[in-house]
């Protein structure tokens, strides 16, 4: 019996060494790892946002590891790594979600979001809930959050004057490769051109293209505007991310993972979508002091044209039966 106590105590008090002694690398491995992929860049203001808000709040018990600018994955690839494993968080866009579930595509449609109000009401409604089922059940997609990231203008090099969506013709306007990104800027009136996000300014300068669309949040951290010239207010586009997590890495967490991980997801929407507003105030008066020349063009006409293409289109038909109607009346 005393051999066998000594044993014991010292087989524990070897076990017990051996743990101090390990690095802090191997005592991490215990942590909860999350893989994160995104499109801006580190200083991006939601960058910067996602490492001192979410990262943060996390706390102890994650290894959070985030990689930003498209280095770890392409731009709208990142659905498709997350239901094989090889990632567990991004921002996604809804138009990446269409490219899986056509039936979103009545929430990429240009002018159906009033604005960012409007947008937060039918997510947190019976249509957002319906819509966040189909993602879990056809993609294993859980969304966590949907910040607000500004509201999507027309940034433009040629200095021609917008008015109507026939002013758009022949003008190259790059949007995100993808057939939905696409037909936005076909619906706009111009003529769309795929491109990375990364290489919108290189194209800008080198004349490859005329234009972008994002919120002019974007088109400061980007610098677009050094190689652009106006800046046309159409407001098309209410843009957000679907602050995602793999609904396989969900599982794998305990309850009290999943509130710390949705605390943080909340916090980060919250901070985010107070960025934007901000931004949509302050950018605008920093255009101007570039020099660029922003003005409102005809909403009327492009909010009626745009509408009417998407009505004639294949997308339409996709859209649940009623759910317009009730998006409408939110």
């Amino acid at each position: 019996m005393t051999n066998r106590f000594t044993r014991r105590v010292l087989l524990g008090a070897t076990t017990a060494l051996c743990a101090a002694a390990l690095p802090q690398w191997a005592l991490a491995q215990g942590k909860v790892e999350l893989i994160y992929s995104d499109t801006v860049v580190e200083s991006d203001p939601r960058a910067v946002i996602l490492k001192d808000v979410f990262g943060k709040a996390l706390g102890a018990d994650f290894d959070f590891k985030p990689y930003f600018g498209a280095t770890l994955f392409k731009q709208g690839t990142e659905p498709v790594a997350m239901q094989r494993g090889n990632l567990h968080l991004a921002n996604l866009a809804a138009f990446d979600v269409q490219k899986q579930i056509p039936a979103w595509s009545i929430v990429t449609t240009p002018y159906v979001f009033r604005d960012h109000i409007h947008m937060k009401k039918v997510f947190d409604s019976d249509v957002g809930k319906e819509l966040f089922a189909m993602m879990e059940k056809q993609m294993g997609l859980k969304v966590l959050a949907v910040p607000y990231i500004g509201t999507r203008h027309l940034g433009l090099k040629p200095k021609k004057k917008i008015n109507t969506p026939a002013d758009l013709a022949g003008i190259k306007l790059r949007m995100p490769p993808g057939e939905g990104w696409q037909f936005v800027g076909t619906a706009m009136g111009a003529n769309p051109t795929p491109l990375a996000f990364t290489e919108v300014y290189t194209a800008l300068q080198t004349g490859a293209i005329d234009g972008q669309d994002n919120p002019m949040g974007a088109v400061k951290s980007m610098k677009f505007y050094e190689v652009s010239s106006q800046i046309v207010k159409t407001s098309h586009l209410v843009a957000n991310n679907l602050f995602a997590i793999s609904l396989s890495k969900w599982n794998s967490l305990s309850p009290a993972q999943q509130k710390t991980v949705q605390d943080a997801a909340d916090k980060f929407e919250a901070a985010v979508t107070a960025q934007a507003l901000k931004d949509d105030v302050e950018q605008e008066a920093f255009m101007k002091q570039q020099g660029l020349d922003v003005y409102t063009p005809d909403l009327v006409a492009f909010r009626k044209h745009v509408l009417e293409q998407y009505g004639k289109s294949k997308f339409a038909a996709d859209w649940p039966a009623g759910m317009l109607d009730r998006i409408n009346k939110l």
